[in-house]
């Protein structure tokens, strides 16, 4: 049964409050379309095992309901970086139906969250990364050298770089204006070989894209409209395989970008700022990076490794 088959066979009352929930996520906390609709898509699951076991509102929620639930998702296979999640989710929830008079307490506070698995990320080395974005790619390729030399001088997210406008760029600083997670915006700056892609997209690659239709975006499709994230995605694996690169995705340069700047001494803090972490922590991986990087050189290099 699909999520929206699930949520229109709940009891009405459990119903109506996913849909609250939903709109305070988006409208209220500001909350990515990613982002709410994960947590109402678990929302849903949690309310649908609830109900299964006799609730009929979120009032009849309580610790042991919420536990069966993580339990059943586990037993399915689940990831623990889902679970996680999950738990989030749970957790929102029923601090929002406690707020919202739904619930007398907030039984989802007692939740534990399992501590998710990180994996070091994908990182591309200096010289991989210079290739990758020097490729450029048929029939767009003044475009794509742009999007690929803005991802890695900025490290900015492929959500952040499609949703870039024309009147987010500094060219006399060489700033960009992003807006990330949760509305909130950052300057990120970018450096010459950036901006002289830049300047090229912009003076002879745009104006043959956009027409009278066109909004204010800096990256276009084929047919003039905003670069959609599929596309990018698709520029830099295509970039990646003609460089003879590794499979690469945007996120991947993003990574690239973060260890570059701690290997070449850039305080952690300042990467922070730049990425838009709103904690250190996740910024942080990247210093395990870059000692994994050490430590294989070291390996390689030291006669008494």
């Amino acid at each position: 049964m699909s999520t929206r088959e699930t949520h229109q066979a709940l009891p009405p009352a459990m119903r109506q409050a996913v849909d609250d929930f939903g709109l305070h996520l988006s409208r209220v906390d500001n909350r990515s379309a990613h982002t709410v609709r994960a947590y109402v898509g678990d929302a849903v699951s949690m309310l649908d095992y609830a109900a299964a076991a006799g609730c009929a509102a979120p009032a009849d929620l309580d610790i042991t309901v919420l536990r069966g639930w993580l339990a059943r998702m586990m037993a399915g296979g689940a990831a623990r970086t889902s679970q996680a999640r999950r738990a989030a989710a749970a957790r929102t929830f029923t601090a929002w139906a406690h707020r919202n008079g739904l619930c007398s307490s907030d039984m989802g506070a007692q939740l534990a969250s399992p501590k998710a698995h990180r994996d070091l990320p994908t990182v591309l080395r200096a010289d991989q990364a210079a290739e990758l974005v020097e490729t450029t790619t048929d029939p767009h390729g003044v475009r794509d050298k742009a999007v690929l030399e803005l991802l890695y001088a900025t490290g900015v997210r492929v959500s952040e770089l499609c949703g870039l406008d024309l009147t987010d760029v500094d060219e006399n600083r060489r700033v960009v204006r992003v807006f990330g997670k949760g509305a909130k915006e950052r300057a990120v700056p970018y450096g010459l070989p950036a901006q002289r892609a830049l300047d090229e997209w912009l003076r002879d690659g745009r104006p043959k894209l956009a027409h009278p239709g066109t909004d204010s975006a800096l990256f276009l499709g084929a047919r003039g409209g905003r670069l959609q994230q599929t596309v990018v995605r698709r520029i830099v694996r295509t970039a990646a395989q003609l460089a003879g690169l590794p499979h690469t995705s945007p996120h991947d340069l993003r990574h690239s970008a973060a260890t570059h700047l701690l290997d070449g001494g850039a305080d952690l803090r300042a990467v922070q700022d730049l990425l838009g972490h709103s904690s250190l922590s996740s910024t942080q991986i990247y210093t395990h990076v870059s000692t994994e990087r050490l430590r294989a050189a070291f390996e390689q290099a030291h006669p008494r490794a």
